[in-house]
């Protein structure tokens, strides 16, 4: 349903990839009077994104600063893209930016008599990857082992507050958003640095299934989460599941099948080669269990499918990335 308030919008951190590009869309939505991109740092010109008409501020969302921008600028609308996944920074950083910036964030929303929406990018690691999980995970299902270290713990926590702010502000519209990995040809995570090793290590004697959504399907679930009223909580990923060796084996990359303790020795060793700090635990479970997501309730919602399934989604990763086959290759053979 269109959603008639959506005027002023707050877009928490624009400095990457997601942020910008999700702030971009917005802002070239005449229906939305004001974009805002907050983060601690300016967005960097190599992500190729400009941000157009969108006013970039320099804020910390862990200190009370946020508050008073949302109060003065009379933000209605906030869409929480500020999930650190990255295991270069130091953990404890990391927890302070994903957990303690959103409860910051969150309290001045729920002070704020302007807002209406809040869309919260939260992350289908929320579900663990565990030899015990079904088949397929809906909305409705608990994790069998839950996340105990790491990004995935705190976007467990980070929706634990959601629920929160959702108890004490009925009045607002929140959308959170269940992402399965990002790929495609502008994306850096731990997944694709991982993926351009010189030689990718996988666990030996697991093959698991995985799931992609490709860049440009997340931007516009985002964007049709911010314009739109859709409230509730949704799985986001492209149709159809790869095996690892699958993937790998139609980008035509090497890989090695090692013991899981050794796995972890590689992931260090991969910072000499492709930026990759070590695996963090969450990357390792989900190599070796992998993890399925459905998606009905999205499709549903939103009367919408993906332009690209999980195989198109690593396709275009691949061929933007020079690996392997042409794109048509990678599209239509294991």
């Amino acid at each position: 349903m269109p959603s008639a308030a959506a005027r002023v919008v707050l877009v928490t951190g624009v400095s990457r990839f997601l942020g910008a590009r999700v702030a971009n869309t917005l802002q070239a939505d005449p229906s939305i009077a004001r974009v805002i991109g907050v983060d601690t740092v300016p967005p960097d010109a190599s992500l190729g994104v400009p941000l157009g008409r969108t006013e970039f501020v320099r804020v910390d969302i862990r200190t009370p600063s946020i508050a008073n921008l949302i109060a003065s600028a009379g933000v209605d609308t906030v869409v929480h893209l500020h999930l650190v996944t990255s295991s270069s920074v130091p953990r404890a950083k990391v927890k302070e930016l994903n957990v303690i910036g959103t409860m910051q964030l969150l309290a001045a929303c729920q002070r704020s008599p302007d807002m209406r929406k809040l869309v919260v990018r939260s992350s289908a690691a929320v579900y663990g990857s565990s030899p015990m999980d079904p088949a397929v995970f809906t909305e409705r299902d608990e994790p069998v082992e839950a996340p105990r270290s790491g990004y995935a713990k705190d976007a467990v926590e980070v929706e634990g507050y959601v629920r929160g702010l959702m108890r004490r502000r009925s009045d607002l519209t929140v959308s959170v958003l269940r992402f399965a990995n990002f790929l495609g040809p502008g994306v850096d995570s731990p997944l694709t640095r991982y993926l351009r090793l010189p030689v990718v290590p996988t666990v030996l004697g697991f093959d698991p299934r995985l799931q992609f959504v490709h860049e440009d399907d997340g931007v516009e679930v985002l964007r049709r989460m911010t314009v739109e009223d859709h409230p509730g909580c949704f799985n986001v990923a492209g149709d159809g599941v790869l095996l690892l060796s699958q993937a790998l084996r139609r980008a035509g990359r090497p890989y090695v099948p090692v013991p899981s303790p050794s796995l972890s020795v590689l992931g260090d060793m991969g910072r000499r080669f492709a930026g990759l700090s070590g695996f963090s635990p969450e990357l390792l479970r989900w190599l070796t269990y992998g993890r399925v997501i459905d998606t009905t309730a999205l499709a549903e919602e939103l009367s919408w499918h993906p332009k690209y399934g999980s195989e198109a989604a690593f396709a275009d990763f691949a061929a933007a990335h020079g690996f392997g086959r042409p794109l048509a290759s990678l599209l239509g053979r294991p």
